[in-house]
């Protein structure tokens, strides 16, 4: 899990603590600093989801990669033949 999901994920929860006690006191900038910092958090968690999704990619990518290099094989066959035909 990234960083940023986890640091996203307190924004959002402290942010709407604050929010909710901004509601409850009827105190306007504790409501707007709470939904601010839960919108912060928001924009972080998707952030980290993106950089989760793109090292999960990446990873797939590496496994795939990996998977058809050790199932490739190679199979030469040499013919050699006295026969004036045959090349």
């Amino acid at each position: 899990m990234d960083k940023d999901r986890v640091k996203g994920t307190v924004d959002e929860v402290v942010g709407s603590t604050k929010r909710h006690i901004g509601n409850m006191t009827g105190n306007t900038g504790t409501q707007v600093e709470g939904a601010a910092q839960q919108l912060k958090g928001k924009v972080e968690n998707a952030v980290g989801k993106l950089k989760d999704a793109g090292r999960n990619a990446q990873a797939n990518f590496k496994a795939s990669q990996e998977s058809n290099d050790s199932s490739v094989v190679v199979h030469r066959e040499v013919v050699v033949s006295d026969d004036p035909i045959l090349p």
